[in-house]
């Protein structure tokens, strides 16, 4: 059975900001294909990188894309519970009312961003764990359902204590945000040069509203055709290690349905099953788990509506890796080449270095380190 399409001016709407943000922020299209399927499935995010890696700015850019109220927070160790959820009402206070105001904080937001998400005390654990699972405030004898469509997390390290585990559970999908490879960078300069000359550029910002009626579609996405071999793969990455709860399996439902909705599906398909590429609570799962999602969506005839993330592996390519060292090989040779020439091929092959590292099969991992570590021979005879 062939998969129903459907028009919907809120997906393109959608989609367009995507592109738009894809255009702005070179070389974080996965970072910002995941944002678009966390947004449409009402679930959550997890930024893992270092400093200067565009993490807060992309969050910021969708913002200012949509038209929603944002809540934006960076976590230290000392961090209270009032600066995130507001202050007692003091005017309440004293009729004997513990009532919290919440103006402009954390639970009037329809997006929610919490920079260095794992300083995060154990004053306001319970608190966010709460927020974030079930989108419920509760403080005292006072409950309230929050308003948030998406809450954005980012760190540049991982949990290593068990509080601090739970609370990056709460966080479906993880995707890593890192420096791109030095041959972009000019795309990189002009880009960010754009956008800090840019104002505001007047396309229409989708109302929380209307995001609360794209991400109420996902439920009408049918998951029948894709749901046995959904089974399979929860077991198979089950097998292999990788923590996946029943309350997870089940979560993950929406993201898939959320990759048909984007892709103007009412039905899924099994290449929607990229999105459990980014289920990985390591960094030593992160190719373990692509190369078993991958194997599974290669089964999958091709479909003209895939979403653009399916075929794209998220580990690198030993034979683009294998032509790039070898053209840099050809550069550093070049009797013309100069200093600054020779300092950007050192810069690009740290990179590639750093990406061979990722490559799965060992035998094509092999077949790669072997020219890089010939032309880092090289630079070290002419240092």
């Amino acid at each position: 059975m062939q998969p129903v399409t459907f028009e919907s001016p809120l997906v393109d709407k959608l989609n367009g900001i995507l592109q738009r943000l894809k255009g702005t922020f070179v070389g974080k299209d996965d970072v910002i294909d995941l944002m678009g399927i966390c947004l449409a499935g009402r679930e959550n995010l997890f930024l893992f990188g270092p400093p200067g890696t565009a993490k807060s700015a992309i969050v910021r850019e969708l913002s200012r894309q949509l038209d929603v109220q944002t809540f934006e927070y960076l976590l230290t160790r000392f961090t209270e519970p009032n600066e995130l959820f507001g202050p007692f009402d003091i005017r309440k206070l004293r009729d004997g009312e513990l009532v919290t105001n919440t103006e402009g904080m954390l639970p009037e937001a329809s997006l929610v961003f919490l920079d260095e998400l794992l300083n995060a005390n154990s004053a306001i654990l319970n608190s966010l764990l709460m927020a974030l699972n079930e989108k419920i405030f509760r403080r005292g004898k006072e409950t309230r359902e929050l308003p948030a469509l998406i809450f954005i997390g980012a760190s540049n390290h991982l949990p290593e204590d068990e509080a601090l585990q739970a609370l990056f559970d709460r966080f479906l999908l993880r995707v890593r945000c890192t420096n791109v490879d030095p041959a972009m960078l000019n795309s990189v300069l002009q880009a960010g040069w754009g956008l800090e000359q840019a104002a505001t550029n007047g396309q229409e910002g989708i109302p929380a509203a209307d995001l609360r009626t794209l991400q109420q579609l996902t439920t009408t996405v049918d998951l029948n055709a894709v749901r046995p071999d959904y089974i399979m793969l929860i077991q198979q990455l089950r097998n292999a290690g990788v923590q996946i709860s029943d309350r997870r399996a089940v979560k993950l439902q929406r993201l898939i349905a959320a990759s048909a909705l984007l892709c103007k599906r009412t039905t899924a398909i099994l290449s929607d099953l990229w999105v459990l590429r980014y289920i990985w609570d390591t960094e030593e799962q992160v190719e373990i788990i692509a190369g078993i999602v991958n194997t599974v969506i290669a089964q999958a005839a091709t479909h003209p509506q895939e979403h653009p993330r399916a075929n794209n592996s998220g580990t690198p390519d030993a034979e683009t890796l294998y032509s790039e060292v070898e053209e840099l090989h050809q550069q550093w040779d070049d009797p013309a080449a100069t200093p600054a020439s020779r300092a950007q091929i050192k810069d690009r092959l740290r990179s590639i270095t750093s990406r061979c590292e990722w490559i799965s099969n060992a035998t094509q991992r092999n077949y790669v380190q072997e020219p890089i570590d010939g032309l880092w021979k090289k630079i070290m005879q002419t240092a």
